[in-house]
């Protein structure tokens, strides 16, 4: 349920209805407005709950949530949610988040650090944890490799996003990086996603290949329900039948995800297509559809990367992807998210 409060409430009387909802057995999760406070009621309701709450002092009126995703849906929060990832925004504008697919050592990472940050990345991403297919490919440098991706942020100014693969590693993946990802492999590890809701760090969420749009929604109520609403959710491809690419690009999923949540949504086309040459014209079907951001993996040398080289963008190929985002994103009144012009 939604408890509407008049225009005008009191913060006792909003307090005293989070109280009444939390003894009555539910959680309360409050949305502040501009003019007037909505307060979400989450849990097991009972029928003479509605009518309890709308006799309180202050309150205007209950809206039961029709969604099975309560936090996640529109209906609780109306307006856009911006999610501020180390002094960048996403949902304001069209946000580019670039880096390699692995933290491969000191010297490759720093080398794409500074290209995509002087090509208009405004987030380092970087896998330290990788998770892959084979137990005999690269996994990763580990905690070594979130010490190299945080210093490689610090070095160029750039907030940094790294997936979180195990409950074991969240804490430490939380003292690094930015913003924690939940890999698609993931999407549904409802212990994991409970553990990362805790930490409040910013989470970057990618639906799973064989993922509905409402389970995809349905695991964001997982973090959301533990008290972080700092959640932007990535569009990665699905499974078909289709064989040519690596996944088919569910770009009709943007606007659908966008209309039944307020939680910005991202695109990954390096992931839903597997080849560098149509990233890009994957990239601009999603900001068209009215994605808030997109994440594509750059490296300067592909055919020497140990993860996913045939996706990557070469620098040239990421500068020229964010020349036409940014032409298409002003085509439709939005700009391109700048660096940070300072450190934090």
């Amino acid at each position: 349920m939604i408890v509407v409060m008049e225009h005008g409430a009191t913060q006792a009387q909003i307090d005293h209805v989070r109280d009444r909802i939390v003894a009555l057995g539910l959680s309360a999760h409050l949305s502040q407005g501009e003019f007037r406070a909505i307060i979400g009621a989450v849990g097991d309701k009972q029928p003479e709950h509605q009518a309890i709450l709308e006799a309180m002092e202050g309150v205007e009126r209950v809206v039961p949530i029709m969604k099975p995703y309560k936090l996640a849906s529109r209906e609780f929060h109306e307006a856009d949610s911006v999610v501020d990832v180390g002094g960048v925004p996403i949902g304001s504008g069209v946000t580019l988040i670039a880096g390699p697919c692995a933290i491969e050592s000191r010297e490759s990472l720093w080398r794409i650090a500074e290209a995509v940050r002087a090509r208009g990345a405004a987030i380092l991403r970087g896998g330290a944890f990788k998770p892959r297919t084979s137990p005999y490919s690269f996994q990763g440098l580990g905690v070594e490799g979130l010490k190299l991706l945080r210093a490689a942020g610090d070095a160029f100014g750039m907030p940094v996003v790294t997936e979180v693969m195990s409950i074991a590693d969240v804490d430490v993946v939380a003292q690094y990086a930015d913003m924690i990802q939940i890999g698609a492999r993931n999407v549904q590890n409802f212990n994991l996603l409970a553990a990362v809701g805790e930490t409040r760090r910013p989470v970057l969420l990618k639906r799973g290949f064989a993922t509905t749009v409402a389970e995809f929604l349905m695991s964001a109520e997982y973090v959301l329900s533990r008290g972080n609403r700092s959640l932007v959710l990535c569009e990665r491809g699905i499974k078909t039948f289709e064989t040519e690419l690596r996944y088919t690009f569910d770009v009709a999923a943007v606007p659908l995800i966008k209309h039944n949540t307020h939680l910005p949504v991202i695109v990954d086309p390096s992931h839903a297509c597997g080849r560098r040459e149509y990233v890009t014209a994957l990239a601009l079907a999603g900001v068209a559809a009215g994605a808030d951001g997109v994440v594509v993996e750059v490296h300067d040398c592909p055919e020497a990367a140990l993860c996913d080289g045939p996706q990557a963008l070469l620098p040239d190929m990421f500068a020229e992807m964010t020349r036409q985002v940014g032409a298409v994103a002003k085509a439709l009144g939005r700009e391109l998210v700048p660096a940070r012009t300072t450190r934090l």
